[in-house]
């Protein structure tokens, strides 16, 4: 059994715990991402919903994505640190802002997305895959089964 990851809002009222040890983590560089945050990315870990679980008040936004699909933003009702987005097309994931776990520091992305909108300034890592927008749904779960593979000792 792995062990679980928490983390949780700035103010305290709201903590989260996922049911895995080491999700894979993407860096997307899509306007939305860098609106949401004021930054030049956002630091995404998709989960699985039934080993995700939150406590604490949470207070909702809509939000409908370019394709059409609607992102709902989940954040703390007392601080408004967004902890997490569900998306309609994908559900049964939860997408959690990787900077809100307690310990993120050694967390290194797998992809990172949407280049086409990325800062000039980012310098992005070598090895690291990379797409000029979304990728493909084929090409989405392949790198996080990869992901979850070589996380887990595979040989990938």
């Amino acid at each position: 059994m792995s062990d679980a990851i928490e983390g949780g809002c700035i103010c305290g009222a709201v903590r989260y715990r996922v049911e895995e040890d080491a999700p894979p983590v993407y860096a997307c560089h899509c306007i939305d991402c860098q609106t949401h945050t004021g930054s030049a990315f956002a630091l995404q870990m998709p989960v699985f919903a039934s080993k995700f679980s939150v406590d604490g008040e949470l207070t909702t936004a809509d939000h409908v994505m370019p394709g059409g699909s609607v992102s709902t933003i989940h954040a703390c009702a007392k601080c408004l640190v967004r902890l997490y987005t569900t998306i309609s097309h994908r559900p049964g994931l939860c997408t959690v802002r990787a900077g809100t776990l307690d310990d993120s520091k050694d967390l290194d992305p797998v992809a990172h997305i949407w280049l086409r909108s990325k800062q000039d300034w980012d310098a992005l890592p070598d090895g690291v895959r990379t797409f000029e927008a979304m990728p493909d749904e084929a090409d989405w779960f392949e790198i996080l089964d990869t992901a979850n593979r070589l996380q887990k000792g595979g040989s990938g």
